[in-house]
């Protein structure tokens, strides 16, 4: 099932001590070819109304990965849910471009595995 995400949804995914928040900044291709482009984001929450009330607070939140690059498969992995959405700026564009220019890698790994979670 192709997950139908847009460009700057912001999304709670759930682990075993708490709730995370990850934000879309693109992706390229579709259905099993597709790679999504995330940003992560460095708190955990107690619950999903605390993660929401942090997006909601308009204070800049702490960035754990600034840009991970993930295959459809990978990026499935990760129950994730859509809370908002909102413009996604030129500053968290940047490091996607960089990886663009450079070739960067692309993961076929969870988020959770990727941020060294079980």
């Amino acid at each position: 099932m192709a997950l139908s995400y847009a460009p700057g949804d912001d999304l709670v995914f759930q682990m075993e001590s708490g709730f995370g928040l990850l934000r879309v900044l693109g992706s390229e291709g579709e259905g099993h070819g597709a790679v999504w482009h995330l940003l992560v984001y460095h708190d955990f929450y107690a619950d999903v109304e605390s993660a929401e009330a942090a997006l909601a607070s308009g204070r800049p939140l702490a960035v754990r990965e600034p840009h991970l690059a993930l295959t459809e498969h990978a990026f499935e992995k990760t129950p994730a849910a859509r809370l908002t959405n909102r413009p996604v700026t030129d500053e968290e564009l940047e490091p996607l471009r960089r990886w663009r220019a450079e070739g960067g890698p692309v993961h076929d790994r969870s988020i959770l595995l990727m941020l060294g979670m079980r």
